[in-house]
This record gives C-alpha cells, sequence and structure tokens, in this order.
C-alpha cells in the first residue's frame, strides 16, 4: 500500500479529493454545451446565419471525441498530470484566441480546433484517475467526476451572458479562456495514479471480481465481442439521447404546448437530470454490472418515448416526465461507458482503451443532431423523432444482452 499522501490526505480520503478535482476539471470543460448563448451575439457581430454560427460548436465535439482516441497514448506514456496540463493548456489558449478572431473562419479553428483538441486530451485524464484509485466504486467515483460536465451549463451560461452583455462576445471569449487557463492547470498538478496493486484499506475484490480479472491492451480489447457490444451500445444510447434532447424546447413548445419562456426554462431543469444521472448510473452499474445497467438504461428510454408519442401531445406534466427521464439517461452513458470499459478490459491501459471506446459518443452525437431535425422537416412533427429511438433502443438491449459479458467470457465461448 502506498504511503504517500493525496493533497495531504491518506490515500483513503485523498482519492476522494481526486474526485473533487476532476468534477471542478469538468465544470469548466462542460462550458462548450453553453455554447449556444454565443450564437445570436456572433450572428449579429459579423452578420451570418444560424448554419455558420453553430460551426465552431460542431467542429468542437467532432475534434473532442477524434482527440480521446488519440489522447489516450498519451497518458498512458505522460500520466494524467502532464497529460492534463498539455489539454488544459490547449482548452485555454482556444478559448483566449478565440478573443481575437475576425471571423467565424477563424474562431472556428481556434475555439473549434485547439479547444476541442485539449478537451479531448484533457477530459480522460481526471475519468481515468477515478477508474484506478476506485476499484470498489468506479461507477460512482467516475460518476461523480463527470458529473460537473453535465451541471456545467447551469453556472456558466449566466457567466458567459453577464459578459457577453458587459464585454461583448469576443471579450468573453478571452476572459472566460484565461479562467480555464488557470483553473485547469493549477487543478491538473495534483493528478496521479496509485502504486500498482493499491487497494482501498479494509477492501478486497469477490471471487467473481477475482475470476474476471483481466488486463486487455487496445489490440486485444479490439479482438474481443465485448468491445463491439459495448461500442455500439454507446454509440446507440448517445444517439437516441441527443435525439431527444435536442428537441426537448420545440418539442416543449410545439407538441406539450408551453409558452417559449418556460419551454427554455425547463433545458435547464433538465440538465441537473443529465447531470445526476451520471453518479446515479455509477452507482447502479457497480450494482447490476454494465449489462443489466444498459438493459435499464434502454428500457427507461423506450417507456419515456412510448409515452411521449402516444400521450405528449397538450400533456404538459408529460412532457417534463419523460424528457427528464431521457436527459437523466443520456448522462447515465457518459458513466456507463468509462466504468464498462474499467470493467471489461481492467485499468492498466484504461486511458487508450476508453478513448477509443469514445469514438462511440462522436459517431452518436453526430448522427443523432442530424437525424432528429431531417425527420422533423419530413414529417412536419417532433413526434416521430420517438419511433426510431424506441426501435434503436430495442436493438440496444438485444446487443447488451448478447455481448456486454467479461471478455474473458466472450472469448471462450467465441472459439
Amino acid at each position: 500500500m502506498t504511503k504517500k499522501t493525496i493533497l495531504g490526505l491518506k490515500p483513503e480520503a485523498g482519492r476522494w479529493a481526486l474526485v473533487g478535482l476532476g468534477f471542478v476539471i469538468n465544470l469548466c470543460l462542460g462550458a462548450i454545451y453553453a455554447y449556444s448563448v454565443f450564437r445570436k451575439p456572433l450572428e449579429e457581430l459579423w452578420g451570418i446565419g444560424a448554419t455558420a454560427s453553430g460551426l465552431p460548436y460542431m467542429i468542437f465535439l467532432a475534434v473532442f471525441a477524434l482527440a480521446m482516441a488519440f489522447a489516450g497514448g498519451i497518458v498512458e506514456r505522460w500520466g494524467p498530470r502532464k497529460t492534463g496540463i498539455l489539454g488544459g493548456g490547449l482548452v485555454g489558449l482556444g478559448w483566449i484566441l478565440a478573443g481575437f478572431a475576425p471571423n467565424i473562419g477563424l474562431l472556428t479553428l481556434f475555439y473549434g480546433f485547439i479547444a476541442g483538441a485539449g478537451m479531448g486530451i484533457i477530459y480522460g485524464c481526471p475519468v481515468a484517475v477515478a477508474a484506478k484509485w476506485f476499484p470498489d466504486r468506479k461507477g460512482l467515483a467516475v460518476g461523480l467526476t463527470i458529473m460537473g460536465l453535465g451541471l456545467s451549463a447551469l453556472i456558466t451560461a449566466p457567466i458567459m451572458n453577464a459578459l457577453i452583455a458587459t464585454a461583448g462576445p469576443l471579450r468573453a471569449f478571452t476572459i472566460m479562456g484565461l479562467a480555464f487557463l488557470a483553473i485547469l492547470i493549477a487543478l491538473s498538478l495534483p493528478l496521479r495514479y496509485p502504486e500498482r496493486g493499491w487497494k482501498p484499506a479494509g477492501w478486497a475484490p469477490t471471487q467473481a471480481q477475482l475470476a474476471a480479472r483481466v488486463e486487455l491492451d487496445r489490440q486485444e480489447m479490439v479482438r474481443t465481442r465485448t468491445f463491439y457490444a459495448l461500442w455500439l451500445t454507446f454509440a446507440i444510447g448517445t444517439l437516441v439521447g441527443l435525439m431527444a434532447i435536442g428537441i426537448s424546447a420545440p418539442f416543449g413548445k410545439e407538441v406539450a404546448g408551453l409558452p417559449a419562456g418556460l419551454a427554455a426554462i425547463a433545458v435547464s431543469l433538465f440538465a441537473i437530470f443529465n447531470g445526476v444521472g451520471r453518479p446515479l448510473f455509477g452507482w447502479l452499474t457497480d450494482r447490476l454490472t454494465p449489462r443489466y445497467a444498459a438493459v435499464l438504461s434502454f428500457g427507461l428510454i423506450i417507456l419515456a418515448s412510448a409515452v411521449l408519442s402516444l400521450w405528449g401531445q397538450g400533456n404538459a406534466p408529460l412532457y417534463f416526465l419523460c424528457f427528464a427521464v431521457l436527459w437523466l439517461n443520456l448522462g447515465g452513458w457518459l458513466t456507463i461507458a468509462p466504468t464498462a470499459t474499467a470493467t471489461f478490459f481492467g485499468t492498466r491501459y484504461y486511458g487508450k482503451n476508453y478513448g477509443l471506446v469514445f469514438t462511440a459518443y462522436g459517431a452518436g452525437a453526430l448522427l443523432g443532431g442530424v437525424l432528429s431535425g431531417r425527420i422533423r422537416d419530413l414529417t412536419g412533427s417532433y413526434v416521430p423523432v420517438f419511433f426510431p429511438v424506441i426501435a434503436l433502443a430495442a436493438v440496444g438491449i438485444a446487443i447488451s444482452v448478447w455481448g456486454l459479458k467479461q471478455a474473458r467470457e466472450v472469448e471462450a465461448t467465441a472459439s
């Protein structure tokens, strides 16, 4: 057992401090989800349309997902501290430079590519730290770490709105960037992994955990059925979640009959469920196993989607209840996937492995945003969006039952 302290605390207590640092890091990173507050001011500043103003956001998310795949190798070689400093530096730099952009093209370069790449590099660091320090409660620790990402917009959006109102959108980018640069680098400094073989005092793995223990590197992981089942279920969970939550405000106005102001407030309320879903599903994944946590998530998505498609017209209470469930489950998948990666493939090569698994999020995010809008254009209503959501969630249940098994078990049965 390591004798080193963490932030002056013994490891058993200090590991919770690392979760707290990860929460604040994700609180900063999640400011991307409040980007919409910049869109109208940028459109007025440069005389551009909605498609152009959304380009930095779209590129940011795409680069974020791609960078995650490559950043896993960096964190394994450099460790979470150096990798976090690099990623945090790029995030801050991208936001700062965005404030000096003379047009939407350079804003997309600075914000979308530089800050997006930085987020892809740093995002996995606190997640990997939590997974390695908590062999006893991986799901809960990871969920609490990334809860900051889901709650970020509730805090950062009002701050950015105030800065835009007083200093303009470009100056707001620079001010936020300076803050992120300082905070992310400072909070990356204490990040580190436990020594090999460390375990919490008084904890011992169960016989089932010992029997299932496996440490696969990326090359070994991609040769298992489990990897493809996890990738597909993560992609489906992201796709159906984003298809649904992406229409939260317009569905509230057009279908549930809410006033525009109340529909906007509802989205802020739903963001709380997105954040709470992360530790909740982390806790559930620890207790139910990733397979049954996934089945539960897809089952709840089917139930909420069926209720909305059958009885959502003009029904505000059902709207609030069902969309809260959908947002909860999207947050849940951002905990189920990293916890399952550590559970099925071990923590030794966690950074590289989860980086590859996370590409499913990028695929689901891109498809989800396109499909919901396309269905609305073709049918003239948001209700039909839930028909493919139900079908895809049913496929997700089938894949979860078939493939979300311990890698060692899969390899034995696949021969």
